[in-house]
């Protein structure tokens, strides 16, 4: 018997272990970038987070500290992954969506405006500060200006002593300064005197050194040093004396005793009211008001009537508008179609507060080339007259609009399916019939949404208002500032004060909150109704 031999390979020897020199890899120079990055966020949230501190602002504090950790974590976590693409558009959404809202919703519950801007402290030194008289038997000092970067000072000669201070220091005495033969402070050592022409040339300069106060001493009692023309200066106290623990604020003058309300006042026995007050919780008064109040609640109801019209006549006018256009140039028969499609899209291309501009120029009364070219030189009232002035306002925003809905519809036309269109001309309907129950119908399923934004566009359309009329003409005999083609938007604008005159920030807040529930209520009905096209 033979017996078969194999032949057997040698094991492979084992390879010898690495070492924990080899086995180690260095990071790559994403982890590098990354951590660089890193530090600079650490050193920015550290620096806003002691900022926040010192201001005692707690809430702003837990906020930066929450996000600070909350990236580290993100970005220095394996199982995050997602979150580190998405943890910087959160943040963003936060800051400049969510807290917008918040901030508005807090306000709308709280009196704050004119006469009501900070704290009951604030309030009290605003209304020190307004009653300040010139002291009885105070001299006139000498006084020369200082500046130091953007902080200004005082330098007052007290005879023959240099005394110096800021709106944060008292008076102290300097050494080192030179006073000329007329007694006037000339240098000061480490300030920088400001020259009389400059303060005579300079009238934001001018208006910061009469408002300027320097505490005589650290007791505010004694008063503080003023100056009417920046060369002299004189010690002014206030015939108001606050006492903290009473929480009341007394006239050394007339006796009356000023006592705290729930109204953010300080108001005395008589019914006197101090001008300086302080915001507080107010609960749904702001939004009672809007409805309630004579002043208020007429005119916004046809302000809030005109801005439905508004929104509604501008979508629907210039969707048929660029509808039309897109029908007509979307005819292959129509020979440049590419140029006149360029030609009526010129419109969109230029910014809308240019272009309201020009046509406030142009539809002037007086001297606007509307009147002089169309009308024989007539004198026609576009923007004074409250109907001609809507007019004008839906002719221009149709001006404006139409190109947007003319480029929309003209590649909706394009993506309709033609075996459908082929379809209705074989079973004999006509150029009506097919536009009726085909062509509006499919272009309403892609419109529709992009209709929806539109209104909720229109209605808040601020610039085109603006720019051409202001909200005017005003509605006779009305109390607020408030006129005709104003809407919701701009009548918000015009009660903040923000344009001047008193500011009711409280009631434009709570009309704030009123038009982004409208709007929600308003696209929430309009996108269930598309659904229904869909169908169809």
């Amino acid at each position: 018997m033979s017996v078969g031999l194999q032949r057997v390979e040698p094991a492979p020897s084992p390879a010898p272990p690495e070492s924990h020199a080899r086995g180690w890899t260095a990071p790559g120079w994403g982890f590098v970038v990354k951590l660089l990055l890193m530090m600079v966020v650490n050193a920015a949230g550290v620096l806003a987070i002691l900022s926040a501190w010192n201001a005692g602002a707690w809430v702003i504090l837990g906020v930066l500290v929450a996000l600070l950790v909350a990236a580290d974590w993100v970005y220095f976590s394996r199982r995050a992954l997602p979150l580190k693409y998405l943890f910087p558009g959160l943040v963003f959404l936060a800051a400049f969506q969510m807290f917008t809202l918040v901030y508005t919703g807090y306000v709308a519950f709280t009196n704050y405006g004119t006469g009501h801007l900070g704290s009951m402290q604030q309030a009290v030194d605003a209304a020190l500060i307004q009653d300040e008289q010139r002291a009885e038997g105070s001299p006139t000092y000498p006084l020369a200006v200082l500046r130091e970067g953007d902080t200004l000072g005082f330098a007052i000669n007290d005879e023959g002593v240099v005394r110096v201070g800021t709106a944060e220091e008292p008076l102290e005495a300097v050494g080192g300064a030179v006073v000329d033969a007329d007694g006037a402070v000339t240098q000061v050592p480490g300030w920088e005197v400001v020259p009389r022409a400059q303060l005579f040339s300079d009238a934001a300069l001018q208006e910061r050194v009469v408002a300027l106060r320097v505490p005589v001493s650290d007791d505010a009692t004694e008063g503080s040093i003023r100056t009417r023309e920046g060369a002299t200066g004189a010690v002014y106290t206030s015939t108001l004396e606050w006492d903290p623990a009473a929480r009341t604020i007394t006239d050394t003058e007339t006796g009356a005793v000023y006592s705290p309300d729930d109204r953010g006042s300080f108001v005395s026995a008589d019914g006197d009211r101090l001008a300086a007050g302080w915001y507080v919780n107010v609960g749904f008064e702001n939004f009672a008001r809007a409805f309630t109040d004579d002043r208020y609640a007429g005119p916004l109801l046809r302000v809030a009537a005109w801005t439905f019209a508004f929104a509604i006549l501008t979508v629907l006018t210039s969707f048929g508008l660029g509808l039309l256009f897109a029908l007509v140039y979307n005819d292959p028969r129509v020979r440049g179609r590419k140029v006149l499609r360029t030609i009526f899209i010129l419109p969109y291309a230029f910014p809308a507060f240019m272009s309201a501009l020009l046509w406030r120029g142009m539809l002037n009364a007086e001297f606007g080339v509307v009147n002089d070219w169309f009308f024989l030189g007539a004198n026609i009232s576009w923007l004074t007259d409250p109907w001609l002035a809507k007019l004008a306002i839906l002719w221009v925003n149709l001006w404006l609009s139409y190109p947007y809905w003319f480029l929309v519809t003209t590649g909706a036309l394009q993506g309709l399916p033609g075996d459908v269109m082929e379809a209705a001309r074989v079973d004999g309907a006509g150029r009506w019939r097919q536009f009726r129950s085909i062509t509006l119908p499919l272009l309403l399923v892609a419109t529709a949404p992009l209709a929806i934004a539109s209104f909720a566009f229109n209605f808040n359309n601020f610039t085109i208002i603006y720019m051409l009329t202001d909200g005017g003409p005003a509605f006779p005999g009305a109390s607020v500032p408030l006129g005709a083609t104003d809407i919701l938007i701009s009548a918000i604008y015009q009660i903040s004060g923000v344009s001047g005159g008193r500011a009711d920030y409280g009631l434009a807040s709570a009309l704030s909150i009123i038009v982004f529930v409208v709007i929600g209520i308003v696209s929430a009905v309009a996108f269930r109704r598309t659904r229904k096209l869909e169908e169809i």
